[in-house]
């Protein structure tokens, strides 16, 4: 079947100037994205609490790595489960018992750290049902846009999703959190367990049909090892994820550990100090995120989501060399905005030569094998930052890890999938929406 995406760089293909907000007519999509902002808003809440309790409790790099490990490691061991069942079950109701796990997770810290009473050990073990809750909805959530959208607008939404996710989680998020952290810990962690009500409410809101189909006599088996076969066959997605999971691995610890702890230790600021950080990174995030919006999906998206990645990468540098928190608010906005504009791009490939039937599996594996080494980069940030320094280490995590991202781009057959109409093996590809019966 010729691919349905022949209009690539025409005016009203994807290619063209799109409409940020053109997504937003869809009433599904529009009832989810609502409750999903509020949601976002509480997660930014999250991330300053969750860094300055772990510190709080522990005042030592090993502190945010192991709460980092407890999160990721269920997040890892669910995350291919998560993506099969996504893919053979009604992924709203996915989305709903994953949601309210992790509200019930957030509402127990809360109450914990409101009675004065929460240790480390059980910070640690309900990040964990956290992290577990996570492996679930995102495969599902990504699995379900697309139902709910054109594949017209899709990169539109991408966009969308880059512009509301960073004002949520690092600009609305952080800067509220820094506040409420101010007054409270507890209070904190309450308010982002409200948040996930929002997301509830409006999960359950939308529309239950779907056009999934699935053969219920293959089990979750045999469809995992589908999905696995999807990916080893195109190498615009297993040197993606590899090359991902090698980077994640050099430099993701090391920010989400020393990041808080030199705004803590050597700047000796507040927790409202990093949510400002945090919060020029979300600035950068949704500006990236309109240009995108208006510029439109690039012909040459392969590389010039590799370049912008390379670059966000080294940008990482930047935490290891500032000196005032400004400087840090620099380098995070650099940093969060080449992210985006290369992570809006990354979405866009993978729904348009990825189908419906695969999409949950394929992000779930997108997920996993991206985040797989995170709790090895967790566990070795502490002593590689005891022995190099915290300032060396972030260093040394950018430059590393934007040479192994840039290499991933000279794989043979990485930039085949830029010829529009041939997937990654040279063969037709089929169009994005494709009857679920087809591959993504």
């Amino acid at each position: 079947m010729q691919h349905s995406y022949d209009g690539l760089d025409r005016p009203g293909g994807l290619g063209g100037h799109g409409n940020l907000l053109s997504p937003l007519r869809h009433r599904d999509f529009r009832v989810l994205w609502t409750g999903m902002a509020v949601s976002l808003i509480g997660d930014g809440i999250f991330l300053i609490a969750i860094a300055w309790e772990s510190y709080a409790l522990w005042n030592a790099p090993a502190a945010l790595a192991i709460v980092g490990i407890g999160m990721t490691v269920p997040t890892i061991a669910f995350l291919l489960v998560g993506g099969a069942i996504s893919d053979r079950h009604d992924r709203r109701l996915v989305m709903l018992w994953a949601d309210g796990l992790r509200a019930a997770a957030v509402a127990a810290l809360a109450t914990l750290v409101l009675a004065g009473t929460l240790r480390f050990w059980e910070l640690v073990a309900l990040v964990a049902f956290y992290g577990a809750g996570t492996a679930f909805f995102t495969p599902a959530f990504e699995a379900k846009v697309p139902e709910l959208l054109p594949p017209a607008d899709l990169p539109a939404a991408n966009s969308l999703d880059q512009f509301v996710r960073p004002i949520g989680m690092r600009l609305v998020g952080p800067v509220v959190g820094g506040a409420l952290m101010a007054v409270s810990a507890g209070l904190a962690f309450a308010v982002d367990a409200a948040s996930f009500a929002a997301s509830l409410i409006a999960v359950a809101a939308i529309s239950q049909r779907s056009d999934l189909q699935v053969d219920l006599d293959v089990s979750h088996r045999a469809a995992i090892a589908e999905g696995l076969r999807f990916v080893r066959h195109r190498v615009w997605l297993w040197g993606t994820l590899l090359s991902a999971a090698i980077a994640y691995l050099l430099f993701l610890g090391p920010v989400e550990v020393l990041l808080p702890f030199v705004v803590k230790n050597d700047l000796h600021a507040s927790a409202r100090t990093l949510g400002l950080v945090l919060a020029a990174g979300g600035l950068g995030a949704v500006g990236a995120a309109t240009y995108m919006a208006q510029r439109g999906h690039p012909r040459r998206d392969v590389t010039v989501m590799y370049v912008t990645w390379t670059l966000a990468t080294l940008a990482i540098a930047g935490y290891g060399i500032a000196n005032a928190a400004w400087q840090l608010m620099l380098a995070c906005l650099l940093f969060n905005a080449l992210e985006a504009a290369g992570t809006i791009v990354w979405a866009t490939i993978k729904q348009r030569h990825v189908p419906g039937s695969m999409l949950g599996r394929v992000s779930s594996l997108d997920w996993l094998i991206s985040i797989a080494l995170l709790p090895i980069s967790f566990a070795v940030t502490a002593p590689v930052a005891a022995a190099f320094g915290a300032r060396a280490t972030l260093e040394g995590a950018a430059v590393i890890g934007a040479v192994v991202t840039l290499g991933a781009f000279f794989l043979p057959g990485m930039r085949d999938i830029e010829r529009p109409a041939t997937s990654a093996d040279g063969s037709t590809m089929p169009p994005a929406r494709a009857p679920a019966a087809s591959l993504h």
